[in-house]
């Protein structure tokens, strides 16, 4: 049998779950020596919550999980002159109340002292220091250098109370770094909490992005369509290669670092609601693969119960309800995380698009997750684990629109009902979910490595005639079942993302935009009811 550089046996290491893997790692590198201290795993140093102006509280991020972060005294982590370390990587989110509910969060390279928040309604009028929590993952040098060593501390201050549809200027830091400063003044950032009335907004989405120009690139495109907030679909950063949800023979945590630092432009005024995808579960961290998740993201802890998806949360942003779910649940193609919600996330669905119809002031139902229901790429096609737990349930309940990434192109389908065309949906045309069925849209062109079709390219400005495409889905057990479709509506192989404008009053509409790397449209068409 082959052994991997890394460690696990890889014909065992495809059948184990997460929870195997992680024990088969501790178990194995600890006996061989490579660990040298009891912990060295995610680890969580908890500061204080704040009082004031406002309330800070790590509620507004899941709580620790069976097997979660470990907690370590501040004893425990070298520290350095807090004058010498400047924070980066700051990412917004919103709370479980996008209205009154924020989450800040941010890195620094070294441990620090009493890292805080300060936020007010002009720079030049900060609150005072609002303590913030500090969650230390460490990840060991394995395999003479091909696991890189890393020492990553993220910080998070839940932000309470605030008011509604304003706007807040905030600056984070530490004992020897205040943003208050004048010297510092230039660091500050700003964000927005949603309205208390519905108003006309656009938000954008998109999934697996990684780290390069074409990542960097679609950031600032997007920026400048100044969204409420961004969704991305899962495969966050790739510090992980192989999606496999299995230790493999190169792992980089640092990717994190550079991540963060990518993202920082857009991601410090924009809430940056992200959930998993394959290559975002990390065995060594926590037996779930979430523990690097649960110390990176702060967001919403409103989601299955007991809580342990990190990317499993709902939120409502003005007329629009937005549902985050964690594919990885019921994926037959990538199974390491196969079943680990024992059917509570599929229940939770269930009841939380249920409770979302029934809302006055829901006009839309948004649900986005990382595994394609439908598309017909040669590289993940369709996961048929999706349609057998959630396409009945977002039909039950009249989804307006389904985003995922998984496939690294543009892809986007006709209405959908009960796996056939209920409606032809062209480029620039209307649809109605009540009556028509729903469009699934694949946003995977992000900026990782591009796929490719089985059928040719169709989309705004190069149209071929609707054509049947011979394809897969992925059934139980990892079969790949062929079947010939005819809802592949639009495929773009391209780095690109999605826009999507949200008008209120007597005529609600969705109007769906989706935007290549160089800002040219590549399709666009409007969700309407009734």
């Amino acid at each position: 049998m082959d052994i991997p550089r890394f460690g696990i046996p890889e014909k065992l290491a495809a059948r184990m779950s997460m929870a195997e893997q992680h024990e088969y790692l501790r178990t194995r590198l600890t006996r061989r020596g490579v660990l040298r201290t009891s912990v060295a795993t995610a680890a969580v140093t908890g500061a204080g919550l704040g009082t004031g102006l406002l309330t800070a509280s790590p509620a507004a991020a899941h709580p620790a999980a069976p097997g979660s972060p470990t907690v370590l005294t501040s004893r425990s982590t070298t520290r350095v002159d807090g004058s010498l370390v400047a924070p980066f990587g700051r990412h917004l989110a919103y709370g479980a109340d996008p209205k009154t509910q924020m989450s800040v969060s941010w890195q620094v390279p070294f441990a620090v002292k009493r890292p805080y928040v300060r936020i007010g309604l002009k720079p030049w009028s900060l609150s005072r220091r609002i303590d913030a929590e500090v969650r230390r993952l460490s990840t060991p040098s394995l395999n003479n250098g091909a696991i890189s060593a890393a020492e990553q501390f993220y910080v998070h201050a839940g932000l309470e109370r605030l008011r509604p549809g304003t706007t807040y200027y905030y600056g984070v830091g530490h004992d020897g770094f205040d943003p208050a400063d004048t010297r510092n003044l230039g660091t500050l950032g700003t964000f927005t909490t949603a309205p208390s009335r519905a108003e006309n907004f656009t938000f954008t989405a998109f999934g697996d992005q990684g780290v390069s120009y074409h990542a960097l690139g679609n950031d600032q495109l997007l920026l400048g369509q100044n969204p409420a907030f961004h969704l991305h679909a899962g495969d966050i950063c790739y510090a992980d290669p192989s999606g496999q949800g299995r230790e493999t023979d190169v792992y980089d945590a640092r990717t994190w670092d550079q991540f963060l630092a990518q993202t920082e432009t857009v991601a410090k005024t924009v809430p940056w609601m992200v959930t998993t995808g394959n290559h975002d579960m990390e065995a060594w961290y926590s037996p779930d693969g979430y523990g690097g998740q649960n110390a990176r993201w702060s967001l919403p802890d409103n989601g299955p119960d007991p809580v342990g998806l990190p990317g499993a949360y709902s939120f409502v942003h003005g007329n629009v309800g937005v549902v985050a779910l964690d594919a990885n649940d019921v994926s037959n193609e990538i199974p390491a995380n196969l079943g680990i919600s024992a059917g509570r996330q599929t229940k939770w669905l269930d009841r939380r698009l249920g409770e979302l119809r029934a809302r006055e002031d829901v006009d839309f139902v948004v649900v986005f997750f990382h595994h394609c229901a439908f598309s017909t790429t040669n590289a993940h096609a369709s996961e048929g684990g999706v349609r057998e737990a959630w396409v009945p349930l977002f039909e039950k309940h009249q989804v307006d629109l389904v985003i995922n990434g998984h496939n690294h192109v543009y892809e986007r389908t006709d209405a959908i009902l009960r796996n056939t065309v209920a409606r032809t949906v062209p480029i620039g045309e209307r649809t109605d979910p009540t009556r028509d069925g729903i469009v699934y849209v694949t946003a995977g062109g992000a900026g990782k490595s591009l796929y490719d079709f089985p059928a040719p390219d169709t989309y705004e400005g190069h149209v071929r005639d609707q054509e049947s495409v011979d394809t897969y889905y992925v059934a139980r057990g990892g079969v790949h079942a062929a079947e010939t479709v005819e809802w592949s509506r639009v495929r773009y192989t391209g780095y690109s993302f999605l826009a999507v404008e949200v008008t209120v009053g007597p005529h609600p509409r969705m109007k769906v935009t989706a935007l290549a790397e160089s800002g040219a449209r590549i399709d666009h068409f409007e969700v309407a009811r009734g």
